[in-house]
């Protein structure tokens, strides 16, 4: 288990993990292009055996958990590991509200007749406890993609399980540094790497993190012969991106809540979703279990589907472009993605970046005046 020494704080850790201590190496982990290794030193094909610049990134997010670390291809790749691990015939419990690569993975294998899927509201902590008796995944996202609800997974981790049940969470929009699901008594954790952990919109990766040694390995021989492995420059540009996570989540967060709190008083904004606002439905949660209230923000504009295409059309600074958790900020119709119909028409996802906010902000404001 990769465990962070208890004098360093998260964020120290986050610039020293990784690196190798014998006078000599190079300061920085590179990147080893190597699918195999001369034999007789324990290493011999990567596809099996890893590298040491997979290993560099598995070990600074490990120890943002104190987990074992696994890291794959991309964050999808890293959920149909944790889903391979159920036997024929789960069942699996998932939230109404989540990323519709889950929701599109759970109901293709369940139509396939690999399981069954329960689909729960994460404001419903009842229901998600009874779940935990009774489902074989139960499969968490909070805050949740796009609706930014908050679950409470202390109460819900803590709830008694059914022998050899997963509980998993998706801590992708809250990071380590904001929420830790293992220490509440999370199977595993799941980050897409893509987002914030590589932080620079040039990489795919996913990791999971577990305390369980016995899953740790089997997740390890999955990503093997599935072949889901993350590429060199991949793991690379992540384990670089991640040692300014903690400067950027800082400053991100920070411009997130005084847009969120602007958007709030906007004359032709309906409604705002943002952990940190009093206003959102599981802000009380939300304080309970987040140590930061994240960088995305999803709010309505006034009109219809076509006000809200043109609003993602106005904007110059912002970035009409889809996924988030990187330096610059983008913004996308959510209801527009396929899977995602269901979602208000009028509902924008914007993830917050590092730039100055009163520019962010002048670019929203006049891109959503522009628009009515």
């Amino acid at each position: 288990m990769q465990k962070h020494p208890s004098s360093l704080k998260l964020e120290s850790w986050l610039v020293a993990a990784g690196r190798s201590a014998e006078p000599g190496a190079p300061l920085n982990v590179p990147p080893i292009p190597a699918s195999n290794f001369i034999l007789g030193h324990g290493r011999s094909y990567s596809r099996t055996d890893s590298t040491p610049t997979w290993e560099a990134l598995e070990e600074i997010v490990g120890g943002l958990e104190d987990g074992h670390a696994v890291a794959f291809a991309s964050g999808m790749a890293a959920v149909a590991a944790i889903f391979d691990q159920l036997a024929a015939g789960a069942l699996v419990a998932i939230p109404d509200d989540c990323y519709q690569g889950v929701a599109g993975l759970a109901m293709a294998g369940a139509a396939r007749g690999r399981w069954s899927v329960q689909r729960i509201a994460l404001t419903d902590t009842v229901a998600w406890q009874q779940a935990c008796a009774e489902a074989d995944l139960i499969w968490l996202e909070s805050p949740s993609n796009p609706l930014l609800t908050v679950a409470d997974l202390a109460a819900i981790c803590a709830a008694p399980r059914k022998s050899g049940a997963i509980v998993a969470v998706d801590n992708t929009f809250a990071t380590p540094l904001n929420q830790q699901p293992l220490a509440f008594g999370a199977t595993v954790s799941v980050q897409s790497a893509t987002k914030f952990i590589g932080g620079h919109s040039d990489l795919l990766a996913g990791v999971v993190t577990t305390r369980d040694e016995t899953l740790w390995r089997q997740l390890l021989h999955t990503r093997a012969l599935a072949g889901a492995t993350p590429g060199t420059l991949e793991a690379f540009l992540a384990v670089r991106g991640a040692r300014t996570l903690a400067l950027r989540l800082e400053r991100a967060q920070r411009n997130a809540l005084e847009l969120a709190q602007r958007l709030a008083q906007h004359p032709l904004v309906t409604r705002v979703r943002y952990p940190g606002l009093p206003s959102h439905p599981t802000h009380e949660v939300a304080k309970r279990v987040l140590k930061g209230f994240g960088t995305i923000i999803s709010f309505d504009v006034r009109g219809d589907a076509a006000v809200a295409d043109a609003v993602c059309r106005n904007v110059r600074l912002i970035r009409h472009a889809t996924s988030l958790g990187a330096v610059e900020s983008t913004m996308e119709r959510r209801a527009a993605i396929a899977g995602q119909e269901h979602l208000p028409p009028t509902l924008l996802r914007l993830s917050v970046g590092i730039e100055d906010v009163d520019d962010l902000w002048a670019d929203l404001d006049s891109a959503i005046r522009a628009a009515n």
